[in-house]
């Protein structure tokens, strides 16, 4: 076995990408998410998932160039969620490579949405480089999820988040996750240290109720528009809404469908924000938080289709709208 300290094993970054105009690098975790099958009550199904993956694929499905900074292991469910990436589009250069084992995490669908619990011991997927110094070849660099929480990728996740703050458009969504076996206080800590850094937050109702405990979250949505940035709440099947500084903010329906699955809805979302800020020249610190209200309408409602994509089939791959 490839010891995941030594280069090739993940420390050590690939060679210079030249990635192009309106390219994102997403950096984070792909994992094996294991769903529930209805028709099987003590049946599994296996699916490539991961936060960040799922962001990956899906901006590649809607047309940007998106590169995936993950780190992928040596066994089948890596090669599964590899597979899946390239079907994308998805570039996979910048990528850390391991002969560990791929991280689970086993879904739970309820009312209130779906909860995981994770496998994350002695894996590959969180053994990512630092890649502060590839961001400026990026229109955009988006971060969140449980890499950023988790070690040894959480210092990684920083330090390539800041440099992207500075050199490019950062954005995060927290996505914020509870696991027995994720320390909650450090992994609000870091959460909201990535949303003070970044440009644009997407979060949803539910993430800056955890982050930001005993306040309501479009107070927390409008403090953190009110320091310069674009800030976009999800509410689930009561649509979205999007704060930039300080006017008053904008809010979309979310677009009625027959929901057939959830699971990476949100994601989904936030690739839809991403290709349209990167696809209409939006996608800078300076002017992100100045985006005119019709714009910023335009973007809410096309990544509303974009998650409505997802939530009327199985998967989690999303579709262009008709008409975009």
């Amino acid at each position: 076995m490839t010891d995941p300290t030594t280069p090739g094993a993940g420390t050590e970054p690939a060679p210079d990408p030249a990635p192009g105009p309106g390219a994102v690098l997403v950096m984070g975790e792909a994992l094996i998410d294991l769903v529930p099958v209805p028709e099987e009550p003590a049946g599994y199904r296996a699916e490539p998932g991961g936060a960040p993956a799922n962001v990956a694929a899906g901006l590649a499905r809607l047309g940007t160039p998106s590169w995936f900074a993950g780190a992928l292991g040596g066994d089948g469910f890596a090669r599964m969620i590899e597979d899946r990436l390239r079907s994308a589009g998805t570039e996979l250069g910048l990528c850390a490579r391991s002969e560990l084992p791929t991280t689970l995490a086993v879904a739970d669908p309820g009312p209130d949405g779906t909860t995981y619990h994770f496998h994350l011991g002695d894996t590959a997927t969180f053994r990512l480089p630092d890649l502060s110094a590839r961001v400026d070849r990026f229109a955009a660099v988006y971060v969140g999820g449980v890499a950023a929480v988790v070690d040894p990728a959480a210092d990684a996740v920083a330090a390539t988040a800041r440099a992207g703050a500075a050199a490019s458009l950062l954005v995060v969504d927290p996505n914020v996750r509870e696991d027995r076996t994720i320390d909650p206080v450090r992994a609000g800590r870091l959460l909201r240290e990535l949303c003070g850094a970044a440009q644009v937050v997407k979060a949803s109702d539910e993430d800056l109720a955890r982050l930001w405990p005993g306040t309501d979250p479009d107070e927390s949505a409008r403090r953190l528009a009110r320091e310069g940035r674009l800030v976009v709440l999800t509410r689930g099947a009561r649509g979205a809404t999007a704060y930039a500084g300080e006017r008053e903010p904008v809010s979309v329906p979310a677009v009625p469908v027959e929901v057939v699955n959830t699971i990476g809805a949100g994601d989904a979302f936030m690739a839809g924000v991403l290709n349209w800020l990167t696809t209409h020249g939006a996608d800078t610190g300076v002017g992100v938080a100045a985006l005119p209200r019709e714009q910023v309408t335009r973007m809410l409602g096309f990544a509303a289709r974009v998650a409505a994509s997802v939530c009327a089939r199985t998967g989690t791959e999303p579709t262009r709208p008709p008409g975009t």
